[in-house]
């Protein structure tokens, strides 16, 4: 666990630094320099303006295109995610197995006690870092956005509803529902999971103040990405468990009848 919350953010904190070095107070336009300039934010700064034209100019329903689409795009991944947490899961009995066998804190046990997890995990193909693949990846996108949307006069400037999407949102309805669905987005995952872990569970009521905290002050266009991707991942969820459990019924369904 310790590994892979240093991986986790010793990435996060590599993209942080990356975005960090470019100058905010610069519009993006393709005279910007820089690799983060050129490769994240431009990009991501030209497709919402171009979602936006086909859609009445509305940049607020392009931010909501656009986070749909991303999120398709990761669907693969969320599902690799959702697989390698259950097997997680399933292995939680053994991996305590382990720990008590080998329980004692000096160097040589601890040793040997990673090296048989490691082979546990290799006994059931399960990748301990798989989870952690989706964060990643979703972290220069959150970056990029945020830059995208302070750097491009045509989104800051842009109204949608009743808030402004460049400035945040002044009736805090956003920074709540961010917060909320986050909330149901983590209790629905480990509602279907069967996740009993007591940190998990803590987590599930942290990480939603995490994001609101941010959501009161950062732009509402963030906010509004961080809605949309929650509600989508909640329909994701359900979906995603629903064809595992029809894939289990099918396969108990053949074991029956080869019997």
């Amino acid at each position: 666990m310790k590994k892979k919350l240093f991986a986790v953010s010793s990435l996060v904190l590599m993209a942080a630094l990356l975005a960090g070095c470019t100058d905010l107070n610069k519009p993006i336009n393709d005279s910007s320099t820089g690799f983060w300039s050129q490769w994240f934010v431009l990009p991501l700064s030209k497709f919402i303006i171009s979602v936006a034209h086909l859609f009445w100019n509305s940049y607020g329903l392009a931010i909501i295109i656009t986070t749909i689409i991303v999120r398709l795009v990761l669907l693969p991944l969320m599902a690799k995610q959702v697989k390698s947490s259950q097997a997680m899961q399933q292995l939680q009995p053994k991996i305590k197995a382990l720990q008590e066998k080998y329980s004692s804190k000096d160097q040589n046990t601890q040793k040997k006690l990673q090296e048989e997890q490691m082979k546990l995990f290799q006994e059931h193909n399960v990748n301990p870092l798989a989870g952690c693949f989706p964060i990643l990846i979703q972290m220069p996108i959150l970056f990029a956005f945020y830059q995208a949307i302070m750097r491009t006069e045509q989104i800051s400037e842009q109204s949608f509803l009743w808030f402004q999407l460049g400035t945040a949102d002044h009736l805090y309805i956003l920074p709540i529902v961010a917060a909320a669905t986050t909330f149901l987005q983590q209790k629905i995952m480990m509602g279907r999971m069967g996740n009993t872990n007591p940190q998990m569970a803590m987590m599930m009521y942290v990480f939603p103040i995490m994001i609101a905290i941010p959501a009161f002050y950062f732009p509402s266009a963030l906010a509004l990405y961080w809605v949309v991707g929650n509600i989508f991942m909640i329909f994701q969820t359900y979906i995603i468990y629903e064809k595992q459990d029809d894939n289990k019924d099918s396969k108990v369904a053949g074991g029956a009848k080869q019997k």
